[in-house]
């Protein structure tokens, strides 16, 4: 599973935040990572990776994770939305929603899933599940609290999007969608406002989140949240992090594991 990940912009440490989570749903997800970091860290930018007209080509699934709130140029951000809507899946993460929100379009919004143009303030947001469990959050423990994150506040949730958890505003008692899913053409989005605290990017109920939603928007994860053959990489948790007993073109970790659990090899 061939995945882009575009990332850059205001706010946020995108270097460290790529790299933790390429890592980490690298070890839940058969995932083969190209890591696009452009713009620089200020609101406004157009990067050199959308001036091609094939840029997403060769890839089976985009995740977006970059944050430039103040570009506004319509036939840019066309040109990203038209090669989703012609069916390139997509993974949108926390600032992607506020991305292009000064622009007079709805294109980048509609393709989202959802509209937000502000966010509530840091704290640790429980994170409940909404209507009929989906593959996505299926497993995941209803209710869990995020480490440390913002809320979005969702103005508008689109008629083709589907709210799987929400959190409740400390400040003005009301629901926002947390967790979601969109069709926008012929392409499967599956979006998450969460993810702006480091915090949030270590704890492995975040990566089991954005490992499932990356799996069904490329069709790789059933009904009962379980990945399609050859796209999981058994693992368990041990002290809060993933462990990986196997490694490819080496097998079973035998000595890693025996040292690890404290059970001497045979």
């Amino acid at each position: 599973m061939r995945a882009l990940l575009i990332t850059g912009g205001c706010c946020h440490n995108y270097t460290l935040q790529s790299q933790q989570l390429t890592n980490a749903v690298g070890k839940l997800t058969a995932a083969e990572w190209t890591v696009v970091n452009e713009g620089g860290n200020g609101t406004k930018a157009q990067i050199p990776l959308y001036a091609k007209p094939d840029w997403a080509k060769g890839f089976d699934v985009v995740v977006h994770n970059e944050c430039f709130a103040d570009t506004t140029n319509q036939d840019y951000i066309r040109q990203i939305t038209s090669a989703h809507k012609a069916g390139v899946p997509a993974v949108v993460i926390h600032c992607a929603m506020h991305t292009y929100r000064a622009t007079d379009i709805d294109d980048w919004r509609e393709f989202l899933g959802v509209t937000s143009r502000r966010h509530d303030h840091l704290s640790r947001y429980a994170v409940k599940s909404v209507g009929p469990e989906h593959s996505i959050v299926k497993g995941l423990p209803d209710g869990w609290k995020t480490p440390m994150d913002e809320l979005y506040v969702i103005e508008k949730l689109w008629p083709n999007a589907k709210a799987l958890a929400s959190s409740v505003s400390e400040r003005d008692g009301k629901t926002y969608p947390v967790v979601w899913v969109n069709q926008y053409g012929k392409a499967r989005v599956f979006g998450t406002t969460l993810g702006h605290d480091m915090k949030t990017a270590s704890d492995p109920r975040y990566h089991r989140l954005v490992a499932n939603g990356l799996l069904w928007a490329c069709g790789k994860l059933d009904t009962q949240g379980q990945a399609a053959t050859g796209y999981a990489v058994p693992q368990f948790v041990i002290d809060g992090q993933w462990v990986q007993p196997y490694r490819t073109g080496e097998g079973f970790l035998y000595e890693e594991m025996s040292e690890l659990l404290g059970v001497p090899t045979a």
